[in-house]
């Protein structure tokens, strides 16, 4: 398996831990939101961002599963610093919640993951009416990133340090539904595919990243917006399915199930690109294996990504 280990220009590869790709960065000074945090890559992307200096806010939607991570990684690391606050990405209204919140504590904000998310779930609506992957992948997200902006200007403002956004996507976004994203089917049971649905919510974090950075280049602002594939890892994600046949996730999925789940490698990307001096200043740009890459055509359109923000801001009005 010579060729899954091949390093890249960054010098990293796909069997590159987060401790290894981050080695040697002081993070200290920063605070990074992880969602998604007390379970697989989000518990080790916050474990290695404590690791490397930074304060660590877990958005979780079980906080006592969250304060188990926390008091495991502090048990770990004694200085890690750490909180949680409840985060259910699925409902607006506790995405608002959780933003009031933290916008109130006064706290800076260097680094926002958004990395919480569900996979191929039989069809349902969320508590807003909004099929759920979609709703908690890319809306609940798209949401959360507008009411931290300006948190994350001020900072960035004040502390002269450059502000990352970080979308987890998937490889999965090149097999979502023909049209890339049902803006008029959005909601409708008739034709639902749980992978095709899970693509798409996967190809609008990309599009999402893509539309931001556009923006924030146009205000000025010192923050990027990149998106990635984490790595094929077996987590929480794949509850819903016993089994994976016939789908491109197999042969992933048993590349990495013998492993401990492989949360080590499969949260590197994510720490490369929200830590790492080879990043400064990149955005719009799309990442895997700690590596730049290049998104599917549809994860390109940049008129996709407009529709995509115009679609998105009418549904969380």
């Amino acid at each position: 398996m010579w060729f899954f280990r091949r390093k890249g220009p960054s010098g990293f590869s796909s069997s590159s831990t987060a401790e290894e790709v981050t080695q040697g960065i002081d993070a200290s000074g920063l605070t990074a939101i992880v969602t998604g945090a007390s379970s697989g890559i989000g518990t080790e992307t916050t474990r290695v961002l404590a690791l490397r200096g930074a304060h660590v806010i877990m958005g979780v939607r079980n906080m006592a599963a969250g304060k188990d991570v926390k008091e495991a990684i502090v048990k770990e690391i004694p200085t890690a610093k750490i909180d949680a606050i409840e985060l259910d990405l699925s409902s607006l209204s506790s995405v608002r919640k959780f933003a009031s919140e933290f916008n109130s504590s006064g706290r800076p904000l260097n680094i926002l993951i958004n990395n919480a998310g569900i996979m191929a779930t039989p069809f349902m609506l969320s508590k807003d009416n909004i099929e759920l992957q979609f709703a908690t992948n890319h809306v609940g997200h798209f949401l959360l990133t507008n009411l931290l902006l300006d948190t994350m200007k001020k900072t960035a403002r004040k502390s002269s340090k450059e502000g990352r956004i970080v979308n987890v996507s998937s490889e999965a976004h090149r097999y979502p539904y023909r049209e890339g994203i049902r803006f008029d089917k959005i909601n409708d049971p008739s034709g639902y595919s749980s992978f095709a649905a899970y693509g798409q919510s996967k190809l609008a974090n990309i599009l999402h990243a893509n539309e931001l950075a556009k923006r924030l280049k146009e205000d000025g602002a010192d923050i990027t917006a990149n998106s990635l594939h984490p790595g094929a890892v077996v987590t929480n994600l794949f509850r819903h399915n016993s089994t994976i046949n016939g789908k491109p996730f197999t042969l992933a999925r048993k590349l990495h199930e013998k492993k401990r789940g492989n949360f080590d490698e499969g949260a590197a990307t994510t720490c490369y690109v929200a830590l790492h001096p080879q990043v400064k200043g990149v955005t719009g740009e799309y990442f895997s294996d700690s590596n730049l890459a290049k998104p599917r055509p549809q994860g390109q359109d940049a008129d996709l990504a407009k529709k995509l923000w115009d679609f998105s801001m009418d549904l969380v009005k």
